[in-house]
């Protein structure tokens, strides 16, 4: 929304030569949307604000310029609904004052609804950060919905990865005489597994949390694959350490490296694109990238370390 959807013209309007007095006297027997603050106008165009307060504390034979704040905050018609609420808050004004570019005189939006704007706009913040739904409240009408619509919106995702998980048994199946040869190797299929997931779920949490606050992917993606590739590096290094210390089978250590660094900087992509694609296709993220994601890496991630292997130790 914009200031001017929220402005008023039923508010009370003084002259700034006009006695103070007799705009207490002309407030009396009137009905405005706000009475908080005074607009002081010349010719219709705005020359100040003059609070309730100081005009009831106001000497006998004060005029509105005495009183009224001559420099007040303003904002244009079309300035953002957010933007004008915090306008106002910052010059500790109840009301703001909407004017165009020469000085005309729009209206005045009230206290009240500076407060919703501020309220619905914090709400929705913290929703989005939260990397929850658009706003606040349709979070707390999806925590609250029945099971038959929690199953709706849950199941169909967990029935993909159902069969995802088909698929990766066939993919194991399909190295069957590989890991005959070495038994060894299927050993570490559930940490390579693990691994990636892991490395995927952080990039998909960042993912989705900036496409809840209107960060675009393409502001992280280079930054993310880089950390995607250092974290593969890293734990590569570590395991293949580890494996060839307590197992003592160079092959198998190289294999488990190798697959590593691949599966850890695919698992990094596949969390930046399927949040950004389900967004894009207006599905909420939160949902659907998820179990989404986790079969795609699981299967990527099987079928990298078994094709590493069997290039290793085949």
């Amino acid at each position: 929304g914009t200031a001017a959807a929220h402005a008023t013209r039923a508010v009370p309007t003084a002259r700034p030569d006009e006695p103070v007095d007799d705009v207490l006297t002309g407030l009396r027997g009137r009905r405005f949307d706000s009475a908080a603050v005074v607009a002081v106008c010349r010719d219709g165009r705005l020359a100040g604000l003059a609070t309730i307060e100081r005009l009831l504390a106001a000497a006998p034979g004060t005029t509105v310029t005495d009183v009224m704040d001559p420099d007040p905050p303003v904002v244009a018609p079309g300035t953002d609904e957010e933007v004008a609420a915090w306008t106002a808050v910052r010059r500790g004004e109840p009301g703001l004052p909407v004017v165009d570019e020469a000085g005309g005189f729009h209206g005045l939006v009230p206290p009240d609804r500076l407060m919703a704007v501020l309220l619905a706009e914090h709400d929705e913040d913290l929703a989005r950060l939260g990397g929850f739904l658009g706003t606040a409240s349709a979070a707390r009408a999806a925590s609250g919905e029945r099971v038959r619509r929690r199953l709706w919106h849950r199941l169909p995702w967990l029935l993909v990865g159902l069969l995802g998980a088909m698929l990766s048994a066939g993919v194991v199946g399909a190295f069957e005489d590989v890991l005959r040869q070495q038994v060894l190797l299927a050993f570490f299929v559930p940490a390579v597994v693990y691994l990636a997931d892991a490395v995927g779920t952080q990039t998909e949490t960042l993912v989705v949390r900036g496409l809840s606050v209107g960060v675009p992917v393409r502001r992280v993606a280079v930054r993310e694959l880089v950390t995607g590739l250092l974290i593969g590096v890293s734990l590569a290094v570590a395991a293949t350490a580890l494996t060839l210390w307590v197992w003592g089978d160079g092959r198998v250590a190289v294999a488990v490296g190798v697959a590593l660094v691949a599966a850890c900087s695919i698992a990094t992509v596949v969390a930046m694109v399927l949040p950004w694609l389900l967004s894009r296709l207006g599905v909420d993220p939160v949902y659907g990238s998820g179990p989404l994601a986790t079969v795609v890496q699981d299967l990527l991630s099987i079928l990298v370390y078994l094709a590493a292997a069997t290039a290793v130790v085949g």
